[in-house]
């Protein structure tokens, strides 16, 4: 790929952005020329991802440690990242609480995390937004928020909540000159997460997964990434309320 540098000057800040999905969108800003803030619970991981990312990029970069189920946390983490980058304009929650079975614990883990973090991550960085005059939030769903499931109904409820209320989102924070959008990805691969454990773990779930997508292979972060840096780009500007389903016609189905 030759990124453009469609974000130059611009600040984003990614809510759960060290591994996986959320590691690629941070760097496809900086390559972009956006500053870029990133944070998560682990503290190590999180610093050699910081590193990646000022390395892909020639703006200021900033990683805290912040624990998404936490209102306090990311209370806390917001305006720090505001004031290492000089202000936010894009915000991009990528977190999940992972929640697969239909029972307490699982249910406690997505809304906390897929759902609540993603409301209070909103309203912590509202006044920078505002301010920014084109401000852009992208919100990671996924496409088991759209159909029934009977493997992880906590995750695909939560991220159709995730779907729903980027659409209030788009309506209510148009007058601040604020659009929101979300990303639907389809099952995606990388080291160290879900769909390369179960290659070895559970090889009927991967290849029964596998055969849904026509193309005949797992999605990449990367692809991921780069339908999130269109939407948070000026290219998009007439672009909000939406949910861009990213999942190689995996939801098309065999």
């Amino acid at each position: 790929m030759n990124p453009t540098r469609d974000l130059e000057g611009r600040r984003a800040l990614v809510m759960g952005g060290s591994r996986g999905i959320g590691r690629s969108i941070a760097l496809a800003f900086a390559r972009a020329g956006a500053a870029v803030a990133i944070c998560a619970r682990g503290a190590e991981t999180l610093e050699a991802t910081r590193a990646e990312i000022a390395a892909a990029g020639n703006a200021p970069t900033f990683a805290a440690p912040c624990d998404l189920s936490d209102a306090a946390s990311i209370a806390g983490f917001v305006p720090k990242a505001a004031e290492a980058l000089g202000g936010i304009d894009i915000l991009v929650n990528n977190a999940s609480g992972f929640g697969r079975a239909d029972d307490e614990e699982s249910w406690a883990a997505s809304l906390s995390v897929d759902v609540m973090a993603v409301i209070r991550a909103s309203h912590a960085a509202l006044p920078w937004l505002e301010r920014s005059g084109a401000g852009a939030i992208v919100n990671i769903a996924s496409i088991s928020a759209l159909r029934a499931t009977k493997r992880n109904p906590p995750y695909a409820a939560a991220k159709a909540a995730v779907i729903q209320y980027t659409s209030s989102q788009a309506r209510t924070l148009a007058a601040r000159g604020i659009r929101a959008n979300a990303v639907s990805p389809g099952s995606i691969e990388f080291p160290g997460g879900t769909w390369e454990r179960r290659r070895t773990d559970d090889p009927a779930l991967y290849n029964g997964t596998l055969s849904q997508i026509p193309f005949g292979r797992m999605g990449r972060p990367e692809e991921v990434a780069e339908a999130v840096l269109f939407l948070a780009s000026a290219r998009a500007s007439w672009i909000t309320g939406q949910s861009l389903v990213v999942d190689g016609g995996q939801l098309l189905g065999p």
